[in-house]
């Protein structure tokens, strides 16, 4: 058997950066912390290796680098639990050159999303990237509900039966907003790809969720996870307090069955 200190122990900034942009989802979760311990030597080679990434797809890594990049020097990004401030600007951490400088550059955000009803993504977009999953959340039934039209609006949620005219388009854009700042595991697409692998038992996905346990219902706001090291699929919330048909309607979407491989 081979011995010695791993090869990210020895690699250079650069080596360690490539290799978790090349390595597969399960051993790039395996490199975040000593990501995190090199994060002074990697940040600074954070927005050239963003430059070469694809702003149109869904690729978590890009989504933790902007994590480390957006946190302080002296931060945790990269998997941090703590939310912060640099993106939405609230104050409490200003950024630094390198934060200050991305966000200039990216003032919607680094991933580009569409939306066929003029929906503007950047709110969700910069909460995200902060970390702030609460506010995220909440943006994103706000969204949902302009998604299903000004009835959904003034009643303040979302019939099942509104869910399908949604464009494809939106419904992709906020599955890979949440996909892409989460590190794969927050998502519609992911509570789907869950559903399915439990065989459709809708019991056992609430509670795989983080949002049921012992038969009751988790209170919002207060007993649910705002923050990375939350369940699998524990955001976005869906309220099941009416049924399931909502959140079937949802998961049946094309929008999102297209994008969940069988």
């Amino acid at each position: 058997m081979l011995s010695g200190p791993p090869v990210s122990a020895t690699a250079s900034a650069d080596q360690l950066l490539e290799r978790f942009l090349s390595s597969s989802a399960r051993q790039r979760r395996s490199l975040l912390a000593q990501l995190q311990q090199r994060s002074a030597e990697i940040r600074p080679l954070i927005p050239d290796a963003l430059d070469r990434l694809d702003a149109t797809g869904d690729d978590w890594a890009a989504g933790s680098l902007i994590h480390a990049l957006l946190e302080p020097a002296t931060g945790s990004g990269l998997g941090s639990s703590s939310a912060n401030s640099a993106a939405s600007g609230d104050g409490a951490a200003p950024p630094d050159g390198l934060a200050e400088a991305f966000l200039l550059r990216h003032p919607e955000g680094w991933l580009a999303v569409g939306s066929a009803r003029g929906i503007d993504y950047a709110p969700l977009q910069r909460h995200l990237m902060a970390q702030e999953y609460e506010q995220a959340d909440r943006i994103t039934s706000e969204i949902l509900r302009q998604l299903a039209g000004p009835a959904a609006v003034q009643r303040g949620y979302v019939y099942y039966s509104e869910v399908p005219p949604m464009p494809a388009v939106d419904l992709e854009s906020i599955d890979r907003l949440w996909v892409t700042y989460s590190q794969g595991r927050f998502g519609f697409s992911v509570q789907l790809r869950l559903l399915r692998s439990l065989g459709g038992r809708w019991e056992q996905l609430w509670s795989r969720l983080g949002w049921k346990a012992d038969g009751v219902w988790t209170r919002y706001p207060g007993s649910f996870t705002w923050a990375i090291t939350a369940p699998e699929g524990h955001l976005p919330l869906v309220n099941q307090l009416r049924g399931v048909r909502l959140m079937d309607a949802l998961l049946s979407h094309p929008a999102l069955q297209q994008r969940v491989t069988a």
